[in-house]
């Protein structure tokens, strides 16, 4: 029994600090939408992240322990644990700082005061806010069929959805510039509203009232595809900076 007591807490030790990752930004960016793990196997890497599914079939969110779906309609949606993500990046989500939120607080602001609170770029940082906001724009994207369009073709026409004095949850990650053509350089926040109604990728947002927590993580684990199926064929040395800027506004 000793024993295996030491082995969990080991296990529970190795992941305490880290960012885990399913494959790269980039192979997503190029039309990479085939999923390569399964929710249950992500959740045994992180309670806390987000990403995209099968098929682009939508926004994830992972929020303490559990994995949500924001489809096209806006809507959220509990995905088998056996659906499967192409990309997603999730960690043990444990907060070294909180921090009060003035109230009219925007995306610049929050990034100022994540800036403030941890300068050091070069470091991932787990953001979560928990609040009331008086503007949320968000967006998803719908499920795509093969062949499959690179990403920034699929976002040209992606459903935008604004809501107004509605409370829930920012859940993102800023990113070290070093991450290119890995994960999204800097800021990247999808939102749940507390009722489970809706959310998505967030595009700006004002907060009326809210806190926001902050998990400093200093190791990085990335997981490709088992034998780099879906990236065998795939040219990543392109660089698609220009893609994901425009991807991600």
């Amino acid at each position: 029994m000793a024993v295996l007591v030491l082995l969990s807490a080991s296990c529970s030790a190795t992941h305490r600090n880290t960012v885990a990752q399913t494959s790269t930004i980039d192979a997503l960016l190029a039309g990479v939408y085939d999923g390569n793990m399964t929710c249950r196997e992500l959740l045994e890497y992180g309670d806390f992240g987000l990403g995209t599914f099968d098929h682009l079939d939508g926004e994830m969110a992972v929020l303490d322990g559990e994995v949500y779906q924001v489809k096209a309609d806006g809507k959220v949606y509990t995905p088998s644990e056996t659906i499967t993500t192409p990309f997603a990046t999730v960690c043990d989500f444990n907060p070294d700082y909180t921090l009060p939120l003035a109230k009219g607080t925007d995306y610049e602001a929050l990034k100022k005061c994540v800036n403030t609170a941890v300068p050091n770029r070069n470091i991932f940082c787990a953001i979560k806010v928990t609040g009331v906001f008086r503007k949320m724009k968000t967006r998803s994207v719908p499920r795509q069929q093969k062949p499959y369009p690179p990403l920034v073709e699929v976002t040209k026409n992606q459903p935008v959805f604004n809501m107004e004095n509605i409370s829930g949850t920012i859940i993102g990650f800023r990113s070290p510039p070093f991450v290119t053509g890995i994960n999204v350089p800097g800021y990247h926040l999808h939102f749940i509203s507390d009722d489970h109604g809706t959310g998505g990728h967030i595009l700006s947002f004002e907060l009326v009232s809210g806190v926001s927590e902050l998990d400093i993580c200093n190791r990085f684990l990335l997981i490709l595809p088992e034998k780099g199926e879906g990236l065998e064929n795939l040219d990543l040395s392109k660089n698609r900076s220009d893609e994901l800027q425009n991807v991600e506004q």
